[in-house]
This record gives structure tokens, C-alpha cells and sequence, in this order.
């Protein structure tokens, strides 16, 4: 079996007498989509901010290709290669979309303090910046103010900032909300290309997408996996009926 890029290996974190994630392991292999689900409150977001670095875990450790990442810092595990796609956007919207991605390329280079009107004459960041926007099919609208973009089109310019640092993983958070049916397709068909440059942790409300694209699931309630398997397993798992699909819904 081929090693994972990500491995999450029993990590729990509690909030006072909450257990928000209880024991919690599970990991992320090369090419595939991997999708977190759960109710509101299942813990989702506390586990994205523990494998990013915005918490740190009671126990357990975090490995990102073979290296214990678990107490370093968001920058430094970013600059290690794991990408972020967040649910509200960090975009700067009164920025132009090669402004925002050109931004992303200075971070990658650990130094973000320069002078904005200078970077913007950075040949090699300008090239970066626009292989990214082509990589994601937004070449054409680099000179757009980001807040003129459709949804869809932001999160596809998040994630050309994500690439800007060279990811080896993506983790993303609900890239569906707000979207429409149409734009979630959309989505779904660049999602389903982008693994091929990076796995992608997904999680989403959104069942249409995480059964339309998911190598594998995992069910996360109330701060523990209780299910991890293909689209068919998890549809057919009575304690997932029970827990989180429905009955009714699982069909």
C-alpha cells in the first residue's frame, strides 16, 4: 500500500468536559478525495484546525509525508506543502485576482513584508501566480476585481492561491456552501481533476458532492470516526443510518 501524505493518529482534544475529538485517526492517500462528514457539532472544524495547526491536541500525533508535523506552526506546515481552502473566504476582494494569487506566491517565499507595488514587478512571481490562475481556469479574468467574481469562481481563485505554495494535500472546508446547483457541478468536475495534482481531505454538507467524489468517507459524530469506507459502505452502514444519514436519507 502506497504511504499516506497525511496521517492522523489519535488525537483528542477537549474544551472543558466536551470531547470535540475523541481518539480520532484516520489519513489521506496519494490521488484519492477523502470525505469528512458529520452533523453540526460532530467536530469537523476542530479536526481541520488540529491538522492545520490552529489547535493543538491534547494526544496523539499528525505526520505529513512521513514527518511528525503535530507542534509545528500553521506557516510552517503550510510552507511544508498542505494547502487550505477555507468555508469563509480570506480573499482580499478589493484586490485584483492576480493581486490575490501573487500574494499567496510571496508567503511561499516567507516573506511577506515587502512592498506591494514592488512585488507586483516580480517577474517570477507574476509566472507563478499566472501558471496557477491557468491551472484552475481563471487566466482570463486576472485583471478582475476579486468581488466582481460568481462564488464559484472565488473558490476556484482560493484554490490558485493554495497552489501557489505548492500543496502535496489539500484540506478543504464546505468549498460547496453557497453554491448553486450549477455551480456545485462545476465544482465537482474541477474537484475531481484537482486530485490528480494533490489528494484532497473535502469536508462538506454536501452528500450530491462527497458521494459524487470521494474515494472514501469517514463519519464523524460527536468527536469520534465512527465509519470509514467507500460511497456504498457508508450508504449501506446501519449505525450511519441511524447516526447520521436517516433512513430516509441513505437510499
Amino acid at each position: 500500500m502506497t504511504d499516506p501524505v497525511l496521517e492522523i493518529r489519535g488525537i483528542s482534544k477537549s474544551f472543558g468536559g466536551l470531547k470535540a475529538s475523541n481518539n480520532i485517526t484516520l489519513d489521506l492517500r496519494p490521488g484519492e478525495i477523502h470525505g469528512l462528514i458529520g452533523p453540526n457539532g460532530a467536530g469537523k472544524s476542530t479536526l481541520i484546525k488540529q491538522i492545520t495547526g490552529n489547535l493543538t491536541p491534547d494526544s496523539g500525533s499528525i505526520y505529513f509525508n512521513g514527518q511528525n508535523v503535530s507542534h509545528l506552526s500553521t506557516a510552517a506546515r503550510a510552507r511544508l506543502g498542505m494547502g487550505r481552502t477555507f468555508q469563509i473566504s480570506s480573499l482580499a476582494m478589493d484586490y485584483t485576482v492576480l493581486q490575490n494569487v501573487v500574494m499567496g506566491a510571496l508567503g511561499q517565499r516567507g516573506n511577506i513584508f515587502r512592498f506591494f507595488n514592488s512585488v507586483m514587478k516580480d517577474a517570477e512571481l507574476i509566472k507563478v501566480a499566472e501558471d496557477a490562475l491557468e491551472q484552475v481556469g481563471l487566466e482570463d479574468c486576472r485583471t478582475f476585481r476579486t468581488s466582481d467574481l460568481s462564488h464559484g469562481q472565488r473558490r476556484q481563485l482560493e484554490v490558485a492561491v493554495a497552489l501557489t505554495l505548492r500543496p502535496k494535500a489539500f484540506l478543504m472546508d464546505e468549498p460547496m456552501a453557497g453554491l448553486g446547483a450549477e455551480g456545485s457541478q462545476r465544482l465537482i468536475g474541477f474537484l475531481d481533476q484537482l486530485r490528480h495534482q494533490a489528494p484532497i481531505m473535502l469536508v462538506e454538507h454536501d452528500m450530491d458532492a462527497v458521494f459524487a467524489l470521494a474515494d472514501r468517507i469517514s463519519v464523524l459524530v460527536y468527536g469520534e470516526i465512527i465509519a470509514t469506507g467507500s460511497a456504498e459502505e457508508i450508504r449501506s452502514n446501519a449505525l450511519v443510518r441511524s447516526a447520521y444519514l436517516g433512513e430516509g436519507d441513505a437510499a
